[in-house]
């Protein structure tokens, strides 16, 4: 069994905007600082992976557009919003499990469920891997729909800016093979 954590890579979440207002808001990108990923092996073959992500692990890193930069009090507020919505308190933990993982041309398909806000939903993840001679790089970008999960995207000026249900979800890490 692989276990990877913040300490062999990234995980993080880009937001948009959309409304009449669009341009005042802030494209976001959020780290998720404490994460754990599990990948069990039959052989040489993985054949299930995990993925939990604490949900209060939730750190704005910078904001693109809008009108001015976001200053440290907006990236808390940002912050405080973000987990009053994914109601971090009841629902402390994101869940991915994959108990199917098919080879592809460039890496992996895992198809799973994914878990957000305490609604499951069947989610597939195209894992990138690219053999380093001692150690493995691994990347996915997936999308998700926050409705789909029970979160209402944020809304300011009487919804004339919201962030954009879609939201991007990348991963990337780094893991030595004799590990």
């Amino acid at each position: 069994m692989w276990t990877l954590d913040e300490s062999d890579g990234d995980l993080t979440v880009r937001t948009g905007v959309r409304g009449r207002a669009a341009r005042m808001g802030h494209r976001l990108t959020i780290a998720m600082t404490r994460w754990r990923a599990t990948v069990t092996w039959a052989g040489t073959a993985p054949v299930a992976a995990e993925l939990s992500v604490e949900v209060d692990s939730f750190e704005v890193l910078r904001g693109e557009g809008g009108v001015k930069g976001l200053s440290a009090t907006e990236k808390a507020l940002v912050r405080s919003n973000a987990l009053r919505s994914l109601n971090a308190g009841r629902y402390p933990e994101i869940r991915f499990t994959s108990d199917t993982v098919d080879k592809t041309g460039d890496g992996y398909r895992l198809a799973g469920t994914l878990n957000i806000r305490g609604k499951s939903r069947d989610h597939v993840i195209d894992l990138g891997t690219e053999d380093l001679g001692d150690s493995w790089r691994m990347s996915a970008e997936s999308r998700l729909r926050q409705s789909d999960y029970g979160v209402k995207p944020y809304s300011l000026l009487m919804g004339s800016l919201q962030v954009a249900d879609e939201v991007s979800v990348s991963f990337a890490a780094v893991r030595a093979k004799d590990v």
